[in-house]
């Protein structure tokens, strides 16, 4: 049976005074509960808990942090309930384990619903007890240590998973050692040749990187004691391997080239030694530009705080050294865990306030995202490296990606900001929204109450909290607009039967109905109608109560027979169209209007006698015409009711998107123009290609009903076809 007594003894060490009998009561739990379980490794299962639980004990976490790394398994394995740990250790413990334990009885229709529903869980246990994910962190960590047990396929996809998500994690709360190992972990498994070969260079170096480490703390003692800094001490360390890997990746550059492979860390007594000790080194050793950056002054999110500077060292080699206190250095090592908020007695620190902030907006952004790919998408956003630090004009830090936005500093501060931003200040001048933010900006942004989210600002930002936003409100908005049409839609289709939707409520047809186009509320029926997810004919046919069907049919065949009787009529009294066409100086005339160009009221025209036909007219510019003898040609003139209606046809082209369709039909509709007939595609690129015959009155509504689309945002080209 596994022992104990290391993880008590590590416990004991920082837990004085603190009663360790729920971690002995809860080794035996497990020892019972998991007897005869064994680990991905071929050992007994009980050694991975208490690894896990040493873990978090050498990060000095509190009891109850220790005792649910310990019980993490029971829930995950099932052999114990919620209820029952509830009862033995208490409520905080059976909240972390439950958190921390990815359970999910519910079947997603795909892996990708699964994986999102899993973070999801876990982000908001994240939320309401940040131990939640210090325990996920830990038994992350030990599952990396043993990863040659288990089958490649799940090598990589928790390297994958590690990678994406638990390192930047890690790294969101501080703990920067754990960030690191497990960065270094997930790169072994992903990409296990450049590993190897990243590897036995740096250790084929090793001897040849620790003289150079060596000299160089020398030269820091001797130059910081010239300028009366005693150091508390100096440390020389190599950078982690994917750092490094990183770098060659960016810089596209040999490894031989990468000079600062190593990395020093000055600690001294006070901050005001800190500035001492950069000055001193930027005395004799030149500074790289734009590599010098003052965490001291001005806090990253997860509290770290720190100078940095990279210098031309000895020999030409670009070294990077950080400079700060112990206390710093105590937390840029630990994080949150440095000031826990959960240990006895102590009381929350400003820092950790503003930490805890952070991940709650964290959680709550992405609660609100619902679509799995869009969840993972933001997720990773979320979560990235950042490589711009601007501040806001009361000197509050906020961590962007490089090519960032003033829109995305405005989602930063807040989603309200970001709606109504208008425009920016840096550094007091006037800047345009697409102006890429620079580490060090001041900015100020401009807000104006009427102003709202552009859909061409989603070209614009970077970060995802801001793309989420800005994709909320125009979902909203168009959610709105879907809504308005639909209720139109619907009230139209009713009105033929003397009943609304007041009606239909009233009778109690509405709950069949939305039941029929399966629809969760009157409002989602409207939305889908509008949005054309819910066709018109589907609609009508569902619309139609039993007591309508049979006035229905007969309004059907009244309009199948009227139609026949015009169809009938034009192909008699049509053909010779005198009621719209004047011949100059002919009577009594067959006239046609030509399908080709379908010419209407206001368009300049010429009649065409045909062999036998009669006289065709087209647009004096046809080419069809063109290809004629124009001997053969008629002088002609529009006449007639100026409310008849006449066919054309238009070309569509515009960004596809969802909803596309059933816009460019309401912008139609709304011009009092039918659709006749519509054919649509879609281009590789993208692009949604729309053939629409329509019935007009004449040129200038035409011409109108081409500008209002092309007021759509969407559209490309409107032209006549």
């Amino acid at each position: 049976m596994p022992n104990i007594q290391p993880l008590l003894s590590l416990a004991s060490g920082y837990l004085h005074g603190v009663d360790l009998t729920p971690l002995a009561k809860a080794y035996e739990f497990v020892c019972e509960r998991h007897a005869g379980q064994y680990y991905d490794t071929g050992e007994p299962y009980v050694d991975h808990l208490l690894a896990v639980a040493s873990s978090l004990a050498s990060m000095k976490l509190d009891l109850d942090t220790i005792v649910a790394g310990l019980l993490h398994g029971t829930l995950k394995e099932q052999v114990a309930t919620h209820e029952e740990l509830k009862k033995k250790f208490g409520n905080d413990v059976a909240n972390i384990v439950d958190g921390a334990t990815r359970i999910t009885n519910v079947r997603y229709n795909s892996q990708l619903a699964h994986e999102a529903e899993n973070i999801r869980k876990l982000l908001l246990a994240m939320g309401a007890d940040i131990r939640v994910l210090l325990v996920k962190l830990a038994d992350r960590l030990q599952d990396m240590l043993n990863l040659d047990a288990v089958r490649e396929e799940e090598r990589r996809a928790k390297s994958r998973e590690t990678m994406d998500l638990y390192a930047p994690l890690a790294s969101r709360i501080g703990i920067e050692w754990l960030k690191r190992e497990l960065e270094d972990l997930a790169f072994k498994y992903l990409l296990p040749v450049e590993y190897a070969d990243l590897t036995a260079h740096l250790e084929s170096t090793l001897a040849e990187r620790q003289a150079y480490v060596d000299e160089v703390i020398e030269i820091l003692h001797e130059k910081l004691r010239a300028n009366k800094i005693v150091p508390v001490r100096i440390i020389g360390r190599p950078k982690h391997i994917y750092s490094i890997y990183k770098k060659l990746v960016a810089q596209r550059i040999p490894l031989e080239r990468v000079y600062d492979k190593v990395a020093f860390r000055i600690i001294v007594r006070t901050v005001k030694e800190c500035y001492q000790a950069l000055g001193t080194v930027h005395a004799d050793w030149t500074p790289v530009p734009g590599r010098i950056k003052d965490w001291i002054s001005a806090p990253k999110s997860n509290n770290y705080q720190s100078l940095h500077t990279t210098v031309a060292g000895p020999h030409g080699h670009f070294i990077e050294i950080q400079i700060r206190t112990e206390e710093m250095d105590r937390v840029a090592q630990e994080g949150v865990a440095a000031h826990w908020a959960y240990k006895e007695g102590q009381k929350i620190t400003s820092g950790d306030a503003r930490l805890f902030k952070e991940i709650k907006r964290l959680v709550q952004s992405l609660q609100e995202v619902e679509d799995p790919g869009e969840f993972m998408e933001s997720l990773r956003g979320e979560l990235f490296e950042p490589d711009v630090f601007a501040l806001t004009p009361t000197g509050e830090v906020r961590e962007l990606p490089r090519g960032s936005t003033p829109i995305d500093f405005a989602y930063s501060i807040h989603s309200a900001v970001g709606d109504t931003c208008v425009g920016a200040k840096v550094n007091g001048q006037i800047v345009q929204l697409k102006h890429e933010l620079q580490s060090g900006d001041i900015v100020e942004i401009l807000t104006q109450k009427n102003q709202h989210p552009r859909r061409a600002w989603l070209q614009l930002v970077k970060t995802s909290r801001a793309r989420t936003r800005i994709r909320q409100y125009l979902r909203r908005e168009e959610k709105e607009r879907s809504l308005k049409l639909g209720r139109e839609i619907c009230e139209r289709e009713l009105k033929k039967y003397d009943v609304n939707l007041r009606g239909l409520l009233k009778s109690g047809h509405l709950r069949l109905l939305l039941k029929q186009l399966n629809c969760s509320s009157l409002e989602d029926m409207l939305v889908r109608v509008g949005s054309g997810s819910i066709t018109v004919p589907h609609l009508i046919r569902t619309l139609q109560p039993e007591e309508f069907r049979e006035a229905e049919e007969k309004r059907r065949i009244a309009e199948m027979v009227e139609r026949a009787q015009r169809a009938a009529e034009e192909s008699r009294a049509g053909a010779t169209r005198s009621d719209i066409i004047d011949i100059d100086g002919v009577d009594n005339m067959l006239v046609k209007i030509s399908q080709c160009c379908r010419p209407v009221p206001g368009d300049p025209i010429i009649g065409f006698i045909t062999t036998g036909s009669g006289i065709s007219v087209h647009k004096a510019d046809c080419h069809n015409l063109q290809a004629t003898d124009p001997t053969r040609w008629l002088e002609v003139s529009w006449a007639g009711s100026p409310q008849s209606t006449h066919r054309a046809g238009l070309l569509i082209r515009a960004e596809n998107r969802k909803n596309l369709l059933a816009d460019i039909s309401g912008t139609i509709s709304a011009d009092d123009a039918d659709i006749v007939e519509l054919n649509a595609r879609t281009t590789v690129e993208n692009i949604a290609e729309l053939e629409v015959l329509l019935e007009v009155v004449n040129l200038k509504h035409l011409q109108l009903l081409q500008q209002h689309l092309l007021q759509m945002p969407e559209v490309i080209e409107v032209r006549r076809r």
